[in-house]
């Protein structure tokens, strides 16, 4: 009963889509009523034909009769072209609608919440399902309105002709209507599967591109075939389960339908031979009951379409129902320009709130300081900067920006005022230019010179042909690591930020492309209150602080000497660096 009443929900969500534009859906509504009206003159020109030009020879009627079927097929055409062009367009534009609202809404999700669903499965409820949705809102609502509209209109007729045929004539509906209503209880959750099924194979392809040469590198290539194909048979299993049910239930409603055609002309045959009924009213009898079968029939694929736009609808909507956890609270106010004074007081957080990755975390960065944090893979490092742009918030404890729980700052604000450097940087498949650009798209291209020349990395863009209007690949493919960094650096030196972060950013790298980098760092770092996660201890000599993490608190805080000297935990790690000593245990 409980997911009756969610399908039932749902629905009527889908429908307010078409609420904004339900003048043009009426536009359409109108035609496909008086198409249907159409419809139900040609059996009565039918009988006029039988009737009274062939039977009673009334000849005069025959260019009238003509005339006639030329006008409803004119005017038939003209509706229907209406109807479908309007309820296309009307379609059209929900879907634009409902597509730019996932698109937003998926911009400010918390990495929480992304970091739990397949970016696979994200792709597929934004394609596969808004074209579910798509085909719902323009060939199901007008067809299911317009079918029972014409059912009602033909029994009306029928009845209107003669009350007990139209009777024996409807002995087979109650089983074609049963049969409607098994199917569609049959055909949900198998669509259900299908979409499932599409989300997982997306997520298979799009892990395997990303990875390829993970994959060709360790020569993986049978094996993730072997997945792929694991899953493709799935999917085809799924469609073919689904094939079977339409292929079972459209043949017997063909077969139910055919009854109702014998019965007629079994009961009408009679009363022709007894002259109760003209010939020609028995022949638009059957013909108002082909014409009864089609609506019937197709409400069995609109009942379909409907149970898969449910299906495509949940997943949908479990997304735009999803409300970010990071969001601006109620009075948050901007901060402007920040002067940069950072503190952790009592903080405690985990990704998972039974696990905590950072605990009683105290820690003050006063403006312009450059604060190091150091520890082993897991210590906390990454969680303690992913909670200044609140990408995260902490269960526990306050975080400050110039004196100010930044939960008091609008998000905007905040991350204005924080600018990342990641160990991996992400490029945009656009030019060069842009991707500088892409934290101040309205910079000058003086100011996006200026940028690349203090990160080290005009040289290289002149020298291309096409400078800085230089498009790239997707996620920068065709730049070394080191220039991809040195563009993501002239990036967030063109946004200025208070509070830099800097994530291991010269892990991995050649020595000369290191030099460029921290060259352009001197001009990054200037001013800035900076956050460095380093893996090179002897880089860190010059560093005001040094932050000593292990298992999610600080052990040891103090400079690059004071620690080297203390003979703790941090001399230990810096010695096994320099002289491959390994640290004691603690």
């Amino acid at each position: 009963m409980m997911v009756r009443v969610i399908q039932m929900n749902v629905f009527k969500r889908l429908l307010q889509l078409l609420f904004p534009y339900r003048v043009w859906v009426a536009v359409s509504f109108v035609a496909a009523i008086l198409v249907m009206a159409l419809n139900l003159t040609i059996p009565q020109l039918i009988r006029l034909v039988i009737d009274r030009v062939i039977l009673e020879n009334q000849l005069n009627l025959l260019g009238f009769i003509v005339i006639s079927v030329i006008l409803v097929s004119v005017f038939k055409a003209l509706f229907t072209f209406v109807h479908r062009y309007v309820m296309e367009y009307v379609a059209q534009k929900a879907i634009f609608d409902i597509r730019n609202k996932l698109y937003v809404h998926l911009q400010r999700l918390s990495f929480s919440y992304l970091g739990q669903i397949t970016t696979g499965q994200l792709m597929s409820r934004v394609t596969s399902d808004v074209e579910t949705l798509r085909r719902f809102l323009d060939f199901g609502v007008i067809h299911f309105l317009q079918s029972c509209l014409t059912i009602l209109g033909i029994l009306t007729v029928m009845f209107i002709m003669h009350p007990l045929l139209a009777l024996v004539s409807m002995a087979s509906i109650p089983f074609l209507t049963g049969t409607v209503y098994k199917f569609a209880r049959k055909v949900k959750p198998a669509f259900s599967d299908i979409q499932h099924q599409v989300a997982q194979l997306s997520s298979v392809l799009q892990e395997n591109i990303t990875g390829i040469r993970l994959v060709q590198a360790n020569t993986r290539e049978e094996g993730e075939a072997k997945k792929f194909w694991e899953q493709n048979n799935k999917l085809f299993n799924s469609n073919v389960f689904t094939a079977k049910i339409w292929s079972f239930y459209l043949p017997l409603m063909q077969f139910i339908s055919g009854l109702g055609t014998a019965l007629i002309f079994w009961y009408g045959g009679r009363l022709v031979i007894t002259g109760e009924l003209l010939l020609g009213e028995l022949i638009a009898f059957n013909s108002y009951l082909l014409l009864l079968v089609m609506p019937l029939r197709m409400l069995g694929w609109v009942v379909s379409l409907i149970q898969r736009a449910v299906s495509s609808g949940e997943r949908i909507f479990e997304i735009l129902d999803s409300e970010p956890e990071i969001k601006n609270q109620p009075g948050a106010r901007d901060i402007g320009k920040a002067e940069g004074l950072v503190q952790f007081r009592q903080v405690g957080f985990g990704y998972q709130e039974n696990k905590m990755v950072l605990k009683n975390i105290n820690l003050s960065v006063l403006p312009g300081q450059v604060t190091a944090l150091v520890g082993t893979t897991g210590s906390g490092k990454s969680a303690l900067v992913e909670l200044i742009p609140r990408f995260y918030d902490p269960q526990e404890g306050t975080i400050l920006l110039d004196g100010r729980d930044i939960k008091s700052i609008t998000l905007e604000s905040l991350r204005k005022n924080v600018g990342i450097v990641f160990q991996e940087s992400f490029l945009f498949s656009a030019t060069l230019a842009e991707n500088i650009a892409y934290g101040r798209p309205d910079a000058s291209e003086e100011e996006i010179i200026n940028a690349a020349k203090g990160a080290q990395i005009h040289d290289f863009i002149v020298s291309l042909p096409q400078g800085y209007q230089t498009v790239i690949g997707e996620r920068g493919l065709g730049l070394s690591g080191g220039q991809k960094q040195r563009i993501s650096i002239a990036r967030t030196l063109l946004v200025n930020p208070r509070v830099l972060i800097l994530d291991d950013i010269t892990a991995n790298i050649d020595v000369r492309t290191e030099f460029l980098i921290r060259k352009a760092l001197k001009n990054l770092m200037k001013g800035k209150t900076v956050f460095l996660i380093a893996q090179r201890l002897s880089t860190l000599r010059n560093v005001d602080q040094v932050v000593v993490l292990d298992q999610g608190e600080i052990i040891e805080l103090g400079t690059h000497h004071d620690l080297i000297r203390s003979g703790g935990r941090y001399a230990e790690l810096y010695r096994m660096q320099l002289y491959g000593i390994e640290p004691t245990a603690s």
